[in-house]
């Protein structure tokens, strides 16, 4: 009877449409929740065919779906680890509670979009929300191992900790001296000390160590050649203590010649390995061996412009300048008095450990109070054929399923994925103008079809009537 099916049309209709109010009420309710993903409610018409000739109302059904490819806008604020996806691309994340059970070697994988995470009693990145953060942790030296990119296996909850310390040890030097071309000449007075340039390093464990460089002219033998052009130059390590020499070892012998042609007069002209207890040259340069074997110091490389001391536990580049490369480049020879022009190194000594940042590519740097960073955890980005089709979970997390295809972890700016901005969070993809109006609707809607129940209802009522 048509009547009935009329019926249950309107209850069909009175359901759908309450529904459709449910999701509005979350969208609304969540219109102030980072990385909410709007719900939206979608109907399909029922069409029932009796084959008789007459027409039954088949009514209405209702699906719901979160719009979960959809960003938000992205809200700036003030917290490094507060991050947000620039683009395609999930956070992973696993719950606290899981991390505390520790039933299972995997770790469970939850996706966000956004999250604001601080470290906890144990170091831990985790939200107010209890979400931990995944990541994969960097080797010693900074540098990330290859981990599988199909399996959560690589990743771990990541861990700040706050009372670590970090050093880092010298391993270049730049030299930039002048030397006093009058020292060379005929007849100079050898006891006058040698110039002197003292230059701190740090060792592999952050201990503040010397090196001292000590330059010798070679005077010219003869009156008729004026400016032999010529110095020795030798360095210490006092790292490696020598009986009565507070410098310590030698760990270095050159012997530099200056050019005093008109066009490059002051520049390196020719470097070779000297040793102290010989004859000052011990070869053509082109003939010297890869190694002084006074010192075990690699010789100087012409390309380059520096040789390689070793050090305790350690080696450093010093870079003294090429051959003919301009003045105030590197070592120079002019008819001026000694002075260190620039003395550049790296390394630095022992410091505590005074924040985080995280930049685009997902990677985690711990910074310290001596102006070093080191790289600790790099943070991929989830990316599935069809992110619609994740199972939507508590928090702002979705679940991987079926529907939503296998998922591989990218690297933050790489692929099809986006990137990760830190100090932002993700705004709630609500629009409550667009929220009210579909209450406007459905409201109405809502009230139709209660209307046709009670016209139905009214119709039924007619026709008992008749047997009276």
């Amino acid at each position: 009877m048509t009547i009935s099916s009329s019926l249950n049309a309107g209850v069909a209709g009175l359901t759908a449409n309450a529904t459709r109010l449910a999701t509005i009420s979350d969208n609304i309710a969540n219109s102030a929740t980072y990385g909410y993903k709007r719900a939206d409610s979608s109907f399909h018409s029922m069409v029932l065919d009796s084959g008789a000739g007459t027409y039954s109302a088949g009514g209405v059904r209702v699906t719901t779906f979160r719009e979960i490819d959809q960003p938000g806008a992205l809200l700036s604020t003030s917290n490094a680890t507060d991050l947000a996806v620039r683009g395609r691309g999930f956070i992973p994340v696993t719950n606290a509670s899981a991390l505390e059970s520790k039933t299972t070697s995997t770790i469970p994988m939850s996706l966000t979009t956004t999250g604001s995470f601080k470290t906890d009693s144990e170091g831990y990145l985790v939200s107010d929300t209890g979400l931990v953060l995944l990541g994969w942790p960097a080797d010693a030296d900074g540098s990330v191992p290859l981990f599988p990119r199909d399996t959560v296996d690589g990743l771990e909850p990541i861990q700040i900790n706050v009372n670590q310390f970090a050093g880092e040890p010298t391993k270049k030097v730049t030299l930039g001296v002048n030397l006093p071309a009058t020292s060379t000449v005929f007849g100079y007075d050898t006891s006058i000390p040698n110039p002197q340039t003292s230059i701190e390093y740090f060792d592999n464990l952050g201990t503040s160590r010397q090196l001292t460089v000590e330059y010798t002219p070679v005077p010219s033998m003869t009156s008729t050649t004026l400016r032999s052009n010529t110095w020795a130059m030798t360095i210490y390590d006092n790292a490696q203590p020598v009986s009565g020499d507070p410098r310590g070892t030698v760990v270095g012998h050159y012997g530099l010649v200056f050019s005093d042609n008109a066009s490059d007069g002051g520049t390196l002209s020719q470097v070779v390995s000297y040793d102290p207890t010989g004859s000052l040259w011990t070869g053509p340069i082109n003939t010297f061996p890869s190694t002084d074997t006074a010192t075990g110091a690699l010789v100087y490389d012409a390309t380059t412009g520096k040789f390689t001391i070793p050090v305790d536990n350690n080696t450093i580049d010093i870079t003294i300048g090429r051959l003919g490369d301009s003045v105030g480049t590197g070592i120079s020879q002019l008819a001026d008095t000694f002075a260190p022009t620039s003395i550049l190194k790296d390394g630095s000594a022992v410091g505590n450990m005074v924040g985080v940042d995280v930049d685009s590519n997902g990677y985690v740097y711990a910074n310290f109070d001596i102006g070093i960073t080191r790289r600790i955890y790099q943070i991929p980005l989830v990316d599935l054929p069809n992110p619609n089709g994740l199972t939507p979970l508590d928090n702002q997390t979705f679940a991987v399923s079926n529907k939503s295809g296998a998922f591989f972890l990218w690297d933050a700016g790489d692929g099809p994925t986006g990137d990760i901005i830190s100090y932002s969070l993700e705004e709630s993809t609500t629009d409550v103008a667009g929220e009210l109006t579909d209450l406007i609707q459905t409201q109405r809607a809502y009230s139709s079809n209660a209307k046709v129940i009670q016209t139905v209802d009214e119709m039924l009522q007619e026709t008992t009537n008749i047997k009276r």
